[in-house]
């Protein structure tokens, strides 16, 4: 598991499409799998899922995003899991630190 966390000023929204954009545009196999969306009152919640195939692994990772914002302060929580055929602890974990690392790229590129 590889963790990611940062914060951000501006719109939710155009965040929100940025990063869907740029997760599914950065790789030929990856795939939105769910994700869900709150809000109460000025603050929102969306978090979604995504899903790509690993060479190194030769399997799926995932990468986990959630977005909470209120009045144009939004804190953003990047997870990757998976990437392993062990059977009781994680013996290489190179395509979730490289699924996370890609993301982190594409994401600290976003300007306003």
């Amino acid at each position: 598991m590889a963790e990611y966390t940062n914060h951000f000023t501006g719109s939710f929204d155009r965040l929100r499409v940025y990063i869907e954009e740029s997760v599914l545009n950065g790789s030929m196999s990856a795939s939105v799998e769910g994700g869900s969306d709150f809000s109460c009152g000025d603050v929102r919640c969306v978090t979604r899922v995504y899903e790509r195939y690993s060479l190194w692994g030769d399997n799926r990772l995932s990468l986990t995003v959630t977005l909470f914002g209120r009045d144009g302060d939004i804190r953003l929580s990047a997870i990757t899991a998976g990437g392993s055929k062990a059977m009781f602890f994680k013996i290489n974990t190179w395509g979730e630190e490289a699924f996370l690392d890609k993301f982190i790229r594409q994401v600290e590129k976003y300007s306003e």
